[in-house]
């Protein structure tokens, strides 16, 4: 089973539970909150309050990417928020196996997140303690971004790696999904979708959820 989760940061704030719920109407599986700081990267979205805000409206699992400084310093926040998933960058996170128990220890599932640039080797000590890996297929920080190709290949060598290993965790991808690159990157490996905006940028919302989790699923 594929899943899709819409990302709110491409979303119309002055409507977000109409369009969470129109999302919903279309199978979304998923919401994807991306917390920026302006610090980790060049942007800033929002923090607890929305995500909480987000809790009331949906009861879709809420996946909160976390792209700021210092990760273990919010981590209770947005659980108590409403996070079902929290994931933390590779790149920030210095004492990674520490902030994984910790957002396990709240009850929450755990990931963590790799830029373009960064190779999955790095991960190599952490795999078997994590529920899911966030492969970023655009440079985090903004929406509407195209997608890097050789993020298919990224996730192609994860899928390999967890098949080998034995291990069950989740392969995310989020940055440039759309109709005509949704189903090669599914058929690599990869198992929830973030998309941004594809979903809430479409003139039909809810067709646009549909088509990208027929498409995945295919």
């Amino acid at each position: 089973m594929k899943y899709i989760a819409p990302s709110l940061l491409s979303a119309d704030f002055a409507n977000l539970a109409q369009q969470i719920r129109t999302a919903e109407i279309g199978g979304a599986d998923i919401i994807h909150c991306d917390v920026m700081d302006g610090r980790f990267v060049p942007n800033i979205t929002f923090g607890p309050f929305i995500v909480e805000a987000v809790r009331r409206v949906t009861k879709l699992p809420l996946d909160v990417h976390l792209m700021i400084k210092d990760p273990q310093n919010y981590i209770e926040q947005f659980a108590e928020a409403g996070a079902n998933y929290i994931s933390v960058h590779q790149e920030e996170a210095v004492h990674l196996n520490s902030v994984i128990n910790k957002i396990k220890n709240l009850g929450v599932k755990a990931g963590v997140v790799l830029n373009p640039a960064t190779p999955i080797n790095t991960l190599d000590e952490i795999l078997s303690d994590i529920d899911f890996v966030l492969i970023m297929s655009v440079n985090p920080g903004f929406g509407g971004q195209s997608f890097i190709q050789s993020s298919i290949s990224k996730i192609e060598r994860l899928s390999k790696l967890r098949e080998e290993r034995g291990l069950n965790f989740l392969i995310e991808i989020d940055g440039g999904i759309d109709s005509g690159n949704i189903k090669s990157i599914a058929d690599a490996g990869c198992d929830i979708f973030v998309a941004g905006s594809t979903v809430f940028k479409a003139d039909n919302i809810a067709a646009a959820v549909t088509e990208l989790r027929n498409l995945a699923n295919k």
